[in-house]
């Protein structure tokens, strides 16, 4: 007969004893929390407030921003929690709960990204056509496309997760993780690793393929301009860029670490490397759109002097 187990609680093993450490780690994560917390609430007020800023670029940058808080909050909370716990047990609805807000918060982004990018080709590429292609209705419709079809794809991903018989409880991360549920299962999972493998191939390729070929043709299109022409693009394109290198660089780290075995690797390291993709990004998107688009810089030291001067 099978070993299965029916626990209603996971334990997250990768959270190690740290000892008197434990409340400056604590102390260290609050404010960062709140750093992202208040970063990006400042640029999504920003954009929200001033009528120069409701352009479609600008409109995705808030989409960056409110998810990076949807991200993080699905995290943070809990992961604030676990520091100041000698246990950390989560109990499965819990579980399930946060590997949804992680994963589409990782989908999300890079929907954004992909959006973004193709905001930028039609602005650089075709900038005579760009207020006759990027419409309300335009939009809309990409934003409607940037939520619902990652929030679909997630629901039937937890849902196979979901109806694994589980032959253990011991979940090695910081938080809930769907292939590490899926390494529990006590069945043969051929049917769900293909089928996450093509998910994750489709949801990776796809985006990432779109977005170097839109920035290929923006770079050609640069290339047949002038000096001055290139200046005004590189500032503008810029900062996504680096958001789409960050983002590609920390989900790939975390995707490479979840299929080894981590025991072989330092626990500081492990724990690290597995909190990149959910703490850098949040981190780093509000200060590279905040200081180096000037429109958003303007308001930010605008709000910082008016705050001064009281």
């Amino acid at each position: 007969m099978e070993n299965r187990t029916c626990s209603f609680y996971f334990n997250l093993t990768m959270f190690i004893n740290i000892g008197y450490y434990r409340f400056p780690a604590f102390v260290f994560c609050l404010l960062l929390y709140i750093f992202i917390v208040v970063a990006n609430l400042l640029i999504i007020l920003i954009i929200s407030c001033e009528r120069t800023l409701h352009g479609p670029m600008y409109i995705f940058i808030a989409f960056l921003s409110f998810n990076s808080l949807y991200g993080s909050s699905g995290f943070f909370p809990r992961f604030l929690m676990d520091l100041l716990s000698d246990t950390h047990l989560i109990s499965r609805p819990l579980c399930f709960t946060q590997i949804y807000v992680i994963y589409t918060y990782a989908s999300y982004e890079v929907t954004i990204l992909s959006v973004m990018a193709y905001d930028r080709y039609v602005a650089v590429c075709h900038p005579l056509h760009y207020h006759r292609k990027m419409t309300s209705k335009t939009v809309y419709s990409l934003a409607l496309l940037t939520w619902v079809c990652p929030a679909c794809n997630l629901i039937v991903t937890v849902i196979m997760v979901t109806r694994l018989p589980l032959c253990g409880n011991k979940i090695e991360k910081v938080y809930c993780a769907s292939w590490n549920i899926v390494k529990l299962s006590c069945v043969t999972t051929a049917v769900n690793n293909i089928v996450a493998m093509l998910g994750a191939i489709i949801i990776a390729s796809l985006p990432f393929g779109f977005i170097l070929y839109t920035y290929l043709r923006i770079v050609i299109a640069c290339w047949k301009n002038s000096s001055e022409v290139r200046g005004k693009v590189l500032q503008s394109c810029f900062p996504h860029v680096i958001s789409f290198v960050i983002y590609a660089m920390t989900s790939f780290s975390d995707t490479v670490l979840s299929r080894q075995h981590l025991t072989e690797l330092n626990p500081f390291v492990a724990v690290i490397l597995s909190l990149e993709f959910i703490v850098i990004p949040p981190v780093l998107n509000p200060l590279v759109y905040g200081l180096k688009l000037p429109e958003i810089r303007r308001h930010i030291y605008r709000i910082l002097c008016f705050k001064h001067k009281l």
